[in-house]
């Protein structure tokens, strides 16, 4: 494989990164703007973010799958057409304003994205040394971190409006002036997914038309002694435990965030959306910063180092109060930044012609998202949302654990890949 061949391809796929990144990352647009436009409760609302992480769910396995009969671009490919089906159809969802259709887009758009993330981590992982396969990895995820940031702007500027009617006000409405205020409030989504859609169907016909180098399973395969084998499949269930872990603690962060900021700080929320805006835009500084280390420190050392800084910034925002609470809670975003690619790229290493079917288990632990906000809610409810921040702090610990396991091996130069 020429070194032309893998820049380019180092390129192509990291613009996949930033996709998935601005789709996954429209949700908390989508769900005070669906919330409004279809009348939900609160409850039926956070269905769009149940949507999501069932969609990674299901198709993680699939994806593996396909992957190993068709190859990492069949997979990519794959998952940018479901990804432009999902969008698009927000446009019929609209029109006959169905929240049940949304969420099946959604569900759609989601299992999309657990095909590309099933492609694009490992393929990025395989494109180059194994040595510096963390390293490209946290590279290309910067760039889903820079999504993070862009797609709530984007979204609140083009898909919500400034107009939020009262209960009372709406009781106060004729019915036909009232569905006509919530069929216009429902097809404001109609253009911006149209657009998303075309861009991605875009993008998946130059990858078609485009040759990309495929990283097959004899070259992947190396040979290893049965204790090896039994040591590296041990280390991706311990991958998978440790990315179910990080993912619940990531999102348990950001989604209480507000509401945290509020109890203990007492700042507004229009306020907190800005601090979580700048916070986030830490946790995307972070990934190219934690890139930029990994040239000197090992992965699993830096992903030790930022666990242990993590559970230290959670428990002083347990302990501390007012915005001093709140910004060691903004702290917790930028040593999150480096946690999922480096997890990924340790879990998968080594595993040779099991490599797409690993992939497809670790992104499965991204439904960890789904079981841990739920818990912290619980808690909250039990105690107070600063108790109930021990949650991730938990989650962080049993990460330190994965990154202390993968300390003592020595990360060794798999000569079977080609170059």
């Amino acid at each position: 494989m020429s070194k032309d061949k893998k820049l380019f391809a180092v390129g192509l796929i990291t613009s996949l990164f930033f996709v998935w990144g601005f789709a996954l990352n429209l949700n908390p647009i989508l769900i005070p703007h669906l919330k409004k436009a279809c009348q939900l409760t609160d409850l039926q609302s956070s269905l769009v973010d149940s949507a999501s992480y069932i969609g990674y769910f299901v198709m993680a396995i699939p994806a593996g799958l396909f992957m190993k009969r068709f190859g990492y671009k069949g997979g990519i490919i794959v998952g940018l057409t479901l990804c432009a089906l999902g969008a698009f159809l927000f446009y019929p969802a609209a029109s006959v304003r169905s929240y049940a259709f949304f969420l099946t887009a959604l569900f759609i758009i989601a299992c999309g994205l657990a095909f590309l993330e099933t492609a694009a981590n490992p393929y990025m992982t395989a494109l180059g040394d194994p040595e510096s396969a963390a390293f490209r990895l946290n590279f290309a995820q910067s760039f889903n971190g820079l999504a993070a940031t862009v797609a709530p702007y984007v979204g609140g500027l083009f898909i919500l409006s400034e107009t939020n009617l009262t209960a009372a006000q709406e009781s106060s409405m004729a019915p036909s002036q009232l569905s006509a205020y919530l069929n216009k409030e429902a097809s404001a989504v109609q253009i911006p997914f149209l657009i998303i859609g075309a861009v991605v169907l875009l993008l998946a016909i130059i990858l078609y038309k485009t040759s990309l180098p495929e990283i097959a399973d004899d070259e992947e395969a190396a040979v290893t002694s049965q204790a090896e084998t039994s040591s590296k499949t041990k280390n991706l269930v311990l991958g998978v435990i440790a990315q179910f872990f990080y993912v619940g603690a990531q999102v348990c962060v950001s989604s209480f965030f507000i509401r945290f900021a509020g109890k203990v700080a007492g700042i507004p929320q229009k306020p907190a959306s800005i601090f979580l805006a700048i916070a986030l835009a830490g946790f995307m500084s972070g990934r190219f910063i934690g890139t930029f280390l990994m040239k000197y420190i090992r992965p699993a050392k830096l992903l030790a180092i930022y666990c242990v800084i993590n559970v230290f910034l959670v428990i002083l925002a347990v302990m501390l109060h007012g915005k001093l609470a709140v910004y060691a809670l903004m702290g917790v975003e930028f040593f999150m930044s480096i946690m999922f690619p480096t997890i990924f790229s340790l879990s998968i290493r080594g595993l040779g012609a099991k490599t797409k079917l690993g992939s497809s288990l670790v992104i499965m632990a991204i439904v960890g998202g789904a079981v841990f906000p739920p818990l912290l809610g619980f808690v909250s409810d039990k105690t107070n949302i600063q108790v109930a921040y021990l949650v991730p702090a938990v989650c962080f610990l049993f990460v330190l654990y994965f990154a202390l396991t993968n300390l003592r091996v020595k990360e060794k130069v798999d000569m079977s890949v080609a170059h």
